[in-house]
């Protein structure tokens, strides 16, 4: 099991290639829910999310003998820019296998940083097939998007820096989608704050974190219906793991309070996050836990969207 001090470790292994990103408050928000309500903010992130931290752990970590024959990976878009970003910085080859349906702002961010992109059906099953295909043909190193200690790790950076600014946090509130996020925040969480719940928020329609972990066993996600694109993915084996043992509760918020959430932080704090990072706020919005005169911590996971596509 990932330790503390693995991901400290993770931390300074990364630094040089990542942002410190702030922690930022909002007078209205804190006066509109009674509360003191830390956004740890992703969205200013290298490649715009959470992702470039454990995707330039986990590139880092590779031998130079692995690494010699570049890396490969699916994903819809914040992974694949960050992996084609950290490969960039090591000097070694990017494979991305992105599904047809992918948001073209994020197609464009991940050739700008000078990875191969090969298209896929939109499905998991396709786009497991192609990467493996594309392992088998070129050698690289297959780096998943979520399911792999060395992601978590490096995705619980951002909770680490998060607990330095702001150590007693009494809620700390993180999106799940594939759990790599959340893994690591709650492993930080529980080492370092005994008072910290963490909480997992997803979509409705895309909930088969919260059913697995009510069930106690590994649901997988089918035909997940959500705008927020990040959290459409089915929940990993080992995150699973972690977030049975050390986060407290998932929660599932609707899509009309999504959308508020994100309209909400947009109007308020000025900045620009993707439907995924709202999901957090929206749970708030929907007053599924009590935080009146509480600290509540939100990682903004991302910031990536298609202002071209996008519609309130």
């Amino acid at each position: 099991m990932l330790t503390l001090q693995e991901i400290q470790n993770a931390h300074q292994r990364i630094k040089p290639f990542i942002h410190k990103t702030p922690v930022l408050t909002n007078q209205y928000l804190n006066k509109h829910f009674n509360t003191e309500i830390f956004f740890k903010c992703e969205n200013f992130q290298k490649a715009g999310a959470f992702k470039a931290r454990g995707a330039h752990h986990a590139v880092f970590s590779l031998t130079e003998s692995e690494a010699q024959k570049g890396v490969v990976t699916h994903s819809s878009g914040n992974h694949a820019q960050a992996l084609a970003l950290a490969a960039k910085n090591r000097g070694i080859k990017a494979y991305i296998i992105m599904p047809s349906n992918a948001p073209e702002v994020k197609k464009n961010a991940v050739k700008d940083y000078g990875a191969e992109i090969i298209i896929c059906e939109p499905t998991l099953k396709s786009r497991e097939e192609t990467c493996n295909q594309v392992a088998r043909e070129t050698g690289a190193q297959i780096i998943p998007p979520y399911n792999d200690v060395r992601i978590i790790a490096g995705q619980g950076t951002a909770a680490l820096e998060f607990f330095e600014v702001v150590d007693d946090l009494d809620y700390i509130l993180v999106p799940v989608g594939g759990g790599g996020l959340l893994s690591g925040s709650a492993i930080v969480a529980k080492s370092v704050s005994l008072k910290t719940k963490v909480i997992g928020v997803e979509p409705k329609g895309a909930d088969d974190a919260y059913q697995s972990f009510k069930s106690g066993k590994l649901i997988p996600q089918t035909n997940p219906q959500t705008i927020a694109d990040g959290l459409r993915t089915s929940l990993g084996d080992i995150n699973f793991k972690y977030i049975q043992q050390y986060v407290d509760e998932i929660i599932t918020v609707e899509e009309s309070t999504i959308k508020n959430a994100m309209q909400l932080i947009w109007e308020r704090m000025k900045i620009v996050i993707e439907p995924s990072s709202a999901v957090p706020l929206a749970a708030l919005l929907e007053e599924k836990i009590n935080i009146v005169n509480k600290k509540a911590g939100i990682i903004v996971s991302g910031g990536n969207i298609d202002l071209k596509n996008f519609h309130w």
